[in-house]
């Protein structure tokens, strides 16, 4: 398998998804790979669509793609109604095509939570309202019987590389989109990475290097604020919550 960039979690942040696309080029990465949740939120999800549509890398759908294609838009949190919003019927068409999983290779599995759940986080453990660090227990349980050298998650916005024991590596590259959230599946919890640079992964064979990256985060934090989201400029602009 040539020298690949795992992207998950864009968000509809354009400005982060350019700027990491740029650095992968020039670290030298001849091909792209998409684990989904890449177009809710308050930014540019129909220009975020039409970007991945035309450069058509291996993609599969996160629970966000699930989300815009199967909820009531009257019942729909404000992230995904405006992306809905935004979306032409040509962009759901396209969500509803991607795959819930999808080999790079048959060493390498891509899901977006874990195999078998896209709200399930692989790597961390929602507790005491903080996604802690999984333990070798929960993160075993949760690959299960797959035999994958490699699996590639993401969800959780928090960039991790484990080895399980027998050799299995578990990776999440982390959000490009997105450092900082707050959820209530399964209970009201906050996610935060600290800073606000894009993130994602370089595959290279089985080894993962996790890449951190500087972007215009200022503009997106003006978008998510001239879109009525406060909170999100606070997550764009820091990496924290608000």
């Amino acid at each position: 398998m040539t020298r690949i960039a795992i992207l998950t979690d864009i968000h509809g942040n354009l400005p982060a998804l350019e700027a990491v696309i740029a650095d992968a080029e020039e670290q030298g990465c001849a091909g792209f790979a998409n684990l989904g949740d890449s177009l809710s939120g308050p930014l540019w999800p129909a220009e975020t669509a039409d970007l991945l549509m035309d450069l058509d890398w291996p993609t599969i759908a996160g629970n966000h793609e699930r989300q815009l294609l199967t909820i009531d838009r009257a019942r729909m949190g404000a992230s995904d109604a405006f992306a809905r919003d935004a979306l032409s019927d040509r962009h759901l068409q396209w969500l509803a095509s991607l795959p819930q999983t999808l080999h790079l290779s048959p060493d390498v599995l891509l899901c977006h939570g874990t195999p078998a759940d896209d709200l399930e986080h692989f790597l961390y453990t929602v507790d005491g309202g903080a996604a802690r660090e999984a333990t070798d227990a929960e993160m075993r349980e949760r690959a299960g019987d797959r035999s994958e050298a490699l699996i590639l998650c993401g969800h959780t916005h928090l960039p991790r590389i484990v080895m399980l024991e027998g050799g299995r590596t578990i990776a999440n590259p982390g959000s490009v989109g997105l450092q900082a959230y707050d959820d209530d599946h399964p209970v009201p919890y906050r996610v935060e990475v600290g800073d606000p640079r894009a993130r994602y992964a370089i595959v290279d064979g089985t080894a993962v290097t996790l890449r951190a990256i500087d972007y215009d985060h200022a503009t997106a934090a003006r978008r998510a604020d001239a879109n009525g989201r406060a909170g999100w400029a606070v997550a764009l602009r820091t990496g924290r919550t608000a």
